[in-house]
This record gives structure tokens, sequence and C-alpha cells, in this order.
């Protein structure tokens, strides 16, 4: 691995985009009308996708061995995580006087 882009992760990101501009272009094409609670929706598939991780993740064996380790690097990447950046943004607030 070079440490880039392969070919095959490039065909699944173009993958990605005709799907998302024919959702723009309904969208765009939809604006101003009455429709259903879109939001009830979102959330529907959003929820079948976290069932459909957690399913795949539940096949998957080896991944399974590992979880304690991931799960302990996860944790420690939150904390970190939630600890800069409550520091920049007070250090951000501080700055701009808000």
């Amino acid at each position: 691995m070079s440490g880039g882009i392969s070919m095959a992760g490039l065909l699944d990101i173009v993958a990605l985009v005709p799907p998302l501009i024919a959702g723009m272009v309904v969208g765009y094409c939809l604006r101003g009308k009455k429709l259903f609670s879109i939001e009830k929706l979102v959330l529907g598939v959003i929820l079948v996708l976290i069932f459909s991780l957690g399913f795949s993740i539940g096949l998957n064996t080896q991944l399974l061995e590992i979880m304690p380790t991931i799960g302990l690097n996860a944790i420690v990447l939150l904390f970190m995580t939630l600890l800069f950046s409550i520091v920049f943004v007070k250090a951000a607030r501080k700055m701009v006087r808000i």
C-alpha cells in the first residue's frame, strides 16, 4: 500500500456520488411542497443502517476478538477529543471575548 486511496476505494466513493446528486435534484424539485415528515424517514433509515452495522460486526468473529482493544482505544480517543475540544473552545471564546 502506498498510503493513498486505492482504485477500488475510489470507485466505492464515486458510486456514492450519483445517489447524492439524485437526492439533491429531487429535493430541489420538491422544496417548498408539503410532504411527509422527512425527519422520521431519515431516522428510520439511520436506525436500519446502525442495525446492519451491528449485524455485520456480530458476524465477524475476528473483529469480536479484538473488540476490547479497539474499545479501549476508542474510549481514549473519545476523552482526548472531548478534552481538547473543551480546551480549544474555551481558548477561542477567550480570544474573541464571548
